[in-house]
């Protein structure tokens, strides 16, 4: 496609970087722009770039709620580009590169050919939702669910829920691994549900609340009908605040034997995050480590007589 575009570019800090997949600075945009960040040089670590690129002139109104996302940045740092008959979709795609977590490949159209026979590929596309595989949060769920995969049958896995699916990504992956499941994927944001959806027609994934299929809902956390459980893998990468204050709600949807994984905290909140389920009766069997952003893979009680398999037990290195 070839068109007009923006791209509006400014510096931040590594840490500012790190927090733009959860904010939402264009709520009312139609077209929000799509949102990269890059560090530029290794040997300065902290020191990262904004790109955002929009298909119509950016405003003033644009420009501020970039710069909200920078903070740092000095005032009037931001160059605004034309990038006049390209096909600046592409190029504002590009660099994304192709994420591997276990046998996961996420990837955008770009880089399809970057998936290999042994590789299970999930396309998604940059754009209005969170989820493209790139933030380290996203990677740790990927990598627990692939190793969680090796170690329990496919039909032992019958539901499957995915709280704040943004994207779809990980909804997609359960799908991929547990192909006769039937998943159920939730989020708050309702452009994100709808992102999703096309995300999965793009996957050759069905949608529906049926087996081998994903049930799309609009909710917030776990407050839902079709989220009541019991489901055998909950995962739920959010932020850490309201993972505490959800774990009342969330805690119960795990059946007996099953799984939760937690995402979306750092390093410094990860004991909180685990102690609010650990408390409400979950035993913590693994964590992966993510840079600054830890995964928690957390076990439910299985039923009384019924010892289950806790062979992902040995998976808990970082």
């Amino acid at each position: 496609m070839s068109a007009s575009g923006w791209r509006v570019r400014l510096p931040c800090t590594r840490a500012e970087a790190e927090a733009i997949p959860f904010a939402d600075p264009f709520p009312d945009a139609a077209d929000p722009p799509t949102l990269l960040t890059d560090e530029p040089d290794p040997a300065r670590p902290d020191e990262w770039t904004l790109d955002a690129y929009f298909t119509a002139t950016p405003t003033a109104a644009d420009l501020a709620a970039l710069t909200a996302l920078a903070p740092s940045a000095p005032p009037g740092s931001a160059v605004v580009e034309t990038l006049a008959d390209t096909d600046w979709v592409t190029l504002s795609q590009a660099g994304f590169a192709p994420v591997r977590a276990g046998r996961f490949v996420v990837h955008t159209a770009a880089h399809a050919a970057a998936v290999r026979v042994s590789d299970i590929g999930i396309a998604i596309e940059a754009g209005l939702a969170f989820g493209t595989g790139q933030h380290f949060t996203t990677r740790g769920c990927l990598i627990a669910l692939d190793r969680l995969a090796r170690h329990r049958t496919r039909h032992r896995v019958a539901r499957i829920a995915d709280l704040g699916t943004g994207t779809g990504v990980l909804a997609l992956a359960a799908a991929k691994r547990w192909p006769r499941a039937a998943i159920v994927a939730s989020d708050i944001d309702p452009v994100a549900v709808r992102v999703a959806r096309g995300n999965i027609r793009a996957n050759a994934e069905r949608t529906g609340r049926s087996r081998g299929a994903i049930d799309l809902i609009v909710a917030p956390g776990a407050h839902h009908p079709r989220l009541g459980g019991p489901f055998d893998i909950v995962t739920a990468n959010i932020l850490a605040g309201p993972l505490i204050a959800m774990a009342g709600s969330i805690a119960p949807t795990v059946a007996a034997g099953g799984t939760l994984i937690l995402a979306g905290l750092l390093t410094s909140q990860a004991s909180a995050v685990a102690a609010a389920y650990v408390n409400r009766g979950l035993r913590l069997i693994a964590r992966i480590d993510t840079d600054e952003w830890p995964t928690l893979v957390l076990r439910a009680p299985p039923r009384p007589g019924n010892a289950q398999d806790d062979g992902h037990d040995s998976d808990a290195d970082n």
